[in-house]
């Protein structure tokens, strides 16, 4: 398994011959990504859902296949119309194959940014694929609850956002147990305040703290195995 970080929330997961690209938002860069398998969409946050790209990434990645959250299918078709017939909606529990991977959606609402807020439907996916590392990208909530976490590789974490605070995605950490955490979701940072938020994940993450794979702007970088 290989993970590129192309900016905010976006991961580009290549694993057992898939390419799975994951929340192409507005502060992400997506130019150039080919041979995709598939687009899969958590929610319909624009940090998340930058709809026009996707016309784009459609015409250099002809067969891929888009995978949305329902809320978020809803806004690209608004955006989109011309892709209506092109998308897919994921549902918790669905289980979706591509090739040898499954995609496994869980979770079901945004976390609560403040009580003015609309909150969103939210589905995390869990990707795995025989003899390869299981990876959980959870969008933007701490609700995943699945047989499919059990024994997590990979967990993508979602490190400063206005709906998150340090304790609680302590906590999520804590609670998965992944073997190695994968700092996303962190656009809104500057270097020194970004070092700040993985320095406590490491740190707190677990009992004598947790290892972080941090792969911003480093390209695709291969998951060790166990």
């Amino acid at each position: 398994m290989h993970l590129t970080h192309l900016g905010h929330s976006c991961v580009l997961v290549d694993v057992a011959g898939e390419r799975l690209l994951i929340d192409p938002g507005g502060f992400s860069d997506v130019e150039g990504v080919r041979d995709l398998s598939a687009i899969l969409v958590t929610h319909t946050h624009p940090d998340h859902l930058n709809p026009p790209a996707i016309p784009a990434l459609r015409r250099d990645n002809a067969n891929t296949q888009l995978w949305l959250e329902s809320e978020a299918a809803d806004r690209l078709v608004s955006s989109e119309p011309q892709l209506k017939n092109h998308i897919s909606r994921m549902q918790t529990g669905r289980v979706l194959t591509f090739g040898p991977v499954t995609v496994t959606p869980v979770g079901k609402q945004h976390a609560l940014i403040h009580e003015y807020a609309p909150r969103p439907e939210n589905l995390g996916l869990v990707i795995a694929a025989e003899g390869e590392p299981s990876i959980l990208h959870p969008g933007d909530a701490l609700d995943a609850e699945d047989p499919t976490l059990e024994d997590l590789d990979v967990l993508c974490v979602p490190i400063n956002a206005p709906w998150a605070k340090v304790a609680d995605t302590v906590a999520f950490v804590r609670r998965l147990a992944p073997r190695l955490v994968v700092p996303i979701h962190d656009g809104l940072l500057n270097d020194a305040g970004r070092k700040m938020y993985v320095g406590h994940i490491e740190k707190f993450g677990a009992d004598g703290g947790v290892d972080v794979l941090d792969i911003k702007g480093e390209g695709a970088v291969e998951v060790p195995s166990r």
